[in-house]
């Protein structure tokens, strides 16, 4: 979808993203376990959202709706109810509408859409919170939350751990179908975690990892699928951790912008996105070598914005594990069908590469709070193209990005492109 009016991404926040491997994040062997809490739900979706209006430079009276992206908070934070959270944040933003948007993994992207939807509509000065907190719970207990963005009755049965069972099948596919390697995949590793390290938010900020190590079974990195016929394609650096952490965006139109004495040269404009889903459930009748219902949303998006893969100099994949990373170089156009790991390879997607791909290391890399990463993908793109990336900013700005948010496996998709105004 273009937007029939304009609509610019202003500026914004996220908080830092937590876990285990972040080393404030607090649990049972950090040296602060007992004297202090991690961030809850509330204080992360506070920070955040101030963050982003002070970014902005805009008063909190001057937001006319929102929208907030969130999976499981009443699994995770046993809390419902988010777009009355938001609203509490801040006086400025009492009696003005705000709701949750739920799109599994894509929710945050999903609340974002809902923003344009609302400015197509009239309002000129909108917020896209995107927030999730899944440190609180066992670990198991947190698989089988997020088996629910599939089918949940039907997708138990295949694995206790239903999406690295999803996406280990897709990695074996991938390899026997196209020659790619464990190398391949532990090398989508080693740059996510090589890329988190310049970025001050990132949760893997202060972990290195090599290919090698990521690509060998470990008792860091060891396999844990039950399906033995699966169980050798995924080991635990393939997937992304645990995380904690919230993201806000202030849009506006170009009738908010002069409402709000900003210059249009210090935005990003939002060119067009492209929204598709697919049935849930389906899941094992779709082609494991593809991403078709990311390709078919990307499409969308660049048909409207006007623009092509070949235009693209920053792009946010939703690396939620390795072999995804490879999919979304090939779903979004970077590389043709089965050519995603020689594109790799080849360097083109690192930091200083032809098309740096997450330079701020991902989801892998750099967390993966669910409701929070399709606001922090649209974030990061504005910043680079800014120059306000902090540690990892790259040489030279880019002026247009394009941002895949995936939920469940290949479910739901939004593809958003961007360009520097």
């Amino acid at each position: 979808m273009k937007p029939p009016r304009r609509v610019f991404v202003v500026g914004g926040a996220q908080t830092p993203f937590l876990g285990r491997g972040h080393p404030d994040f607090v649990w049972k062997g950090h040296p602060d376990f007992g004297a202090r809490e991690n961030p809850t739900l509330d204080e992360h979706i506070g920070s955040a959202v101030l963050g982003a209006l002070a970014a902005a430079n805009v008063p909190a009276d001057a937001i006319e709706k929102g929208y907030v992206g969130n999976f499981l908070a009443e699994c995770f934070a046993r809390q419902g109810h988010l777009g009355a959270m938001v609203a509490a944040v801040d006086p400025g933003l009492h009696g003005k509408p705000f709701a949750r948007i739920e799109a599994a993994c894509a929710s945050g992207a999903a609340a974002i859409a809902g923003c344009i939807d609302a400015m197509a509509a009239g309002h000129d000065v909108t917020l896209a919170v995107g927030a999730e907190v899944e440190s609180g719970v066992p670990g198991r207990d947190g698989i089988d939350f997020m088996a629910r963005a599939a089918h949940y009755d039907r997708s138990r049965a295949w694995d206790p751990f239903t999406f690295p069972w999803l996406f280990a099948r897709r990695a074996k596919a991938y390899k026997e179908a196209f020659g790619a390697t464990d190398l391949d995949l532990g090398g989508v590793v080693e740059k996510a975690y090589a890329n988190a390290s310049g970025n001050p938010d990132a949760l893997m900020r202060a972990i290195s990892v090599t290919a090698e190590e990521a690509a060998t079974a470990s008792e860091r990195n060891y396999l844990f699928l039950e399906d033995e016929a699966l169980r050798d394609h995924i080991r635990l650096l393939d997937c992304t951790s645990f995380t904690d952490g919230a993201a806000a965006l202030v849009l506006a139109t170009e009738a908010g912008l002069a409402r709000l004495g900003i210059a249009a040269e210090r935005c990003t404009e939002i060119l067009a996105y492209g929204h598709t889903v697919r049935a849930l459930g389906d899941e094992l009748h779709g082609d494991p070598l593809a991403f078709d219902n990311v390709a078919a949303a990307a499409a969308i998006a660049y048909r409207d914005a006007g623009v092509g893969p070949d235009d693209v100099e920053i792009a946010e994949v939703h690396d939620c594990f390795s072999i995804s990373e490879l999919l979304q170089y090939e779903a979004i156009g970077l590389a043709g069908r089965g050519e995603g790991a020689a594109l790799l390879r080849s360097g083109a997607t690192a930091r200083d590469g032809r098309i740096p791909v997450n330079p701020g290391g991902g989801l892998l890399g750099g967390g993966h709070p669910i409701g929070a990463t399709g606001v922090r993908q649209v974030l990061e793109i504005h910043r680079q193209a800014h120059g306000l990336a902090a540690g990892h900013q790259l040489a030279r700005p880019p002026r247009v990005g394009v941002a895949s948010n995936l939920g469940g496996d290949d479910r739901t998709a939004v593809v958003t492109v961007l360009r520097r105004a």
